[in-house]
């Protein structure tokens, strides 16, 4: 994270709930500025778990995450933290289960510029996870430095590709939970969902060209698509 700052770049993270805060430097008094340099951390102790229980300096703003607003009880001040080289600014955020605490590494964002970066990078790890545990990135029973380079290349083109094709592709034609009722059928497609999807439509594709120009009953056709089904 230093090194990151040192390069002007802003790091948006999660705290965790013990994270060893401190409070900001004190000014010298009337101005005068001691011997030495100045001092990077506060003298205080900061604890999340404390900050969290008051009840007082919770607010309700808007936030845009996930491409909707939504209405988030926050609490923001600003900390020192060593692993971040200096000042950052702590957003205490009110869960149903409990309390999170994302921070910036730029004291000048706004509780809701946080807010919205962080839920960003949560696609990021979903894209992360997806790739392990759709894509099976890291699992190739290879050992050669470059086969593990091609490897990765292979899982990574083959998750971006199938987000391009779906992109377009109706949520009507991808989801397919009839083998899972207990699922709800409205939810979003997962890239699972998409992984699935575009195999099934290349067999159901082939099926039919084999079966053009002839009447195929409806008990082949159920039986086509049951196939299709296990197959993808």
């Amino acid at each position: 994270m230093r090194a990151a700052a040192r390069d002007g770049v802003v790091v948006i993270s999660r705290l965790r709930k013990e994270a060893a805060l401190r409070t900001l430097p004190r000014r010298p008094r009337g101005g005068r500025r001691r011997r030495g340099r100045p001092a990077t951390y506060g003298s205080g102790r900061i604890s999340l778990a404390q900050r969290a229980g008051q009840t007082r300096g919770w607010q309700v703003v808007q936030v845009r995450q996930y491409g909707d607003v939504r209405a988030e009880t926050i609490k923001t001040f600003l900390a020192t933290w060593r692993p971040a080289g200096g000042q950052i600014r702590v957003v205490l955020v009110r869960e149903e289960h409990g309390w999170l605490a994302p921070c910036s590494t730029d004291g000048t964002l706004s509780a809701e510029e946080i807010l919205s970066a962080a839920a960003d990078r949560f696609s990021i790890e979903q894209d992360f996870r997806d790739l392990k545990e759709v894509e099976g990135l890291g699992q190739q029973p290879v050992r050669d430095i470059w086969a593990n380079v091609g490897a990765f290349h292979v899982n990574a083109w083959a998750h971006v590709l199938i987000e391009l094709w779906a992109w377009r592709e109706p949520n009507e034609t991808i989801r397919e939970r009839s083998d899972s009722p207990w699922d709800t059928a409205a939810r979003r497609p997962s890239h699972a969902d998409r992984r699935k999807a575009l195999p099934r439509q290349c067999l159901g594709a082939e099926f039919r060209h084999l079966g053009a120009g002839q009447a195929l009953t409806p008990e082949i056709q159920e039986f086509v698509g049951r196939v299709i089904r296990h197959a993808a």
